[in-house]
């Protein structure tokens, strides 16, 4: 395995290894497509990030929505206490538009590279944009995925901006999504014993960034990382994916297995709901390992706080003072969510928690 940031060459090697990477704008896919056998050296983890996830009896809990509201808000309650994770059934999302919304992300990506180079962007201010790896020069190693970034919410691209492969079920899926976020956050205010609007009202659901992610076959997957190890810069996530598996989360410091299960979405938990609860829900690590077998495909829709310029630096998040008391005092001081997305953007998935910086 190469040395990764040792020594002045070393460093030098890698950065203009990385510069080709991004310069080609072919992304993973263009290096399994090319039939390497061997993956560059940019994309090679460290040893301790590669450990394996357990076998476990254990499992994420399902929660099937239709089940009562009382029943559904305190099966919600306590996965969000306890995992940070959980998977929905009875969502009201037809199975046919989450199959088609794989397949067209799945079709985007697949696309002809030279087509596709158009929406190739690292401007974060973009709302459509397709790259390899957000933070390819801030991390020690290069995941195995490439990226379809859309930003959906609170001012949604000109549906002419949307690829026109995926346009039309990138369009429904965000009017569905949208409306099981809603959803979420109203049983997650109850959950907390708030009034059901409360963290809609505060402005949890104002934006919605969806991360329309593929990973192609891996020919060295013990060698690197689909998703490096992190946590959501959301509220919550909902993540639709498909029947290849990968994704594993940190519980009890145990990485599990979330398998797929067709038909559902996989719900978690972002820091800035961990903040807001004041601990009493968690933001958990995730990851996703690299496989031969592929490609994986998956779309995580990320509720989070909307930043856009015209809103200024008014709006901060910090403990909502109904949750607090003696026993309770605040754990986190004032966070302005520009500051917290510009560090995660800076620091990139280093597995490392942005939490603890805000800590009081």
């Amino acid at each position: 395995m190469a040395a990764i940031g040792t020594g002045t060459e070393s460093l030098s090697s890698r950065r203009a290894e990385l510069e080709s990477f991004d310069n080609s704008k072919a992304g993973a896919k263009g290096l399994s497509d090319a039939g390497i056998t061997k993956i560059p050296p940019i994309f090679h983890c460290q040893k301790q990030d590669l450990n394996a996830a357990a076998e476990s009896e254990l499992s994420i809990p399902i929660i099937d929505l239709h089940g009562g509201e009382e029943v559904v808000m305190d099966q919600i309650g306590s996965a969000c206490r306890k995992w940070g994770f959980f998977q929905v059934v009875n969502h009201g999302i037809p199975v046919e538009v989450l199959d088609g919304m794989i397949d067209g992300i799945r079709g985007f990506h697949e696309q002809d590279l030279e087509w596709k180079k158009q929406f190739y962007s690292r401007d974060r201010g973009k709302k459509v944009a397709y790259f390899s790896n957000f933070d390819l020069f801030q991390s020690k190693a290069a995941n195995w995925k490439d990226t379809l970034s859309l930003s959906m919410a609170p001012i949604h691209p000109d549906p002419h901006e949307i690829p026109e492969i995926c346009r039309e079920i990138v369009i429904e899926y965000t009017k569905e999504v949208k409306k099981l976020g809603w959803i979420l956050l109203e049983l997650i205010s109850k959950a907390l014993g708030l009034e059901g609007s409360h963290l809609k009202d505060i402005g949890c659901a104002d934006g919605v960034l969806m991360l329309s992610h593929y990973y192609p076959p891996c020919p060295e997957p013990h060698l690197t990382i689909g998703t490096a190890n992190h946590t959501d810069v959301a509220f919550i996530t909902i993540l639709l994916q498909d029947q290849i598996g990968g994704l594993q989360v940190l519980h009890h410091n145990r990485w599990l297995h979330v398998p797929p299960l067709h038909g559902a979405l996989v719900i978690n938990l972002g820091d800035f709901l961990q903040i807001v609860s004041n601990d009493a829900m968690v933001s958990v690590s995730h990851r996703v390992a690299a496989k031969k077998i592929g490609p994986r495909v998956s779309v995580a829709s990320q509720f989070r706080p909307y930043v856009g310029e015209d809103v200024g630096n008014s709006k901060v998040y910090e403990p909502i003072k109904e949750l607090l008391s003696e026993d309770n005092p605040p754990k986190y001081k004032q966070v302005d969510p520009k500051e917290y997305i510009k560090l995660h953007a800076s620091k990139g998935f280093d597995g490392s928690s942005k939490l603890e910086l805000f800590k009081l």
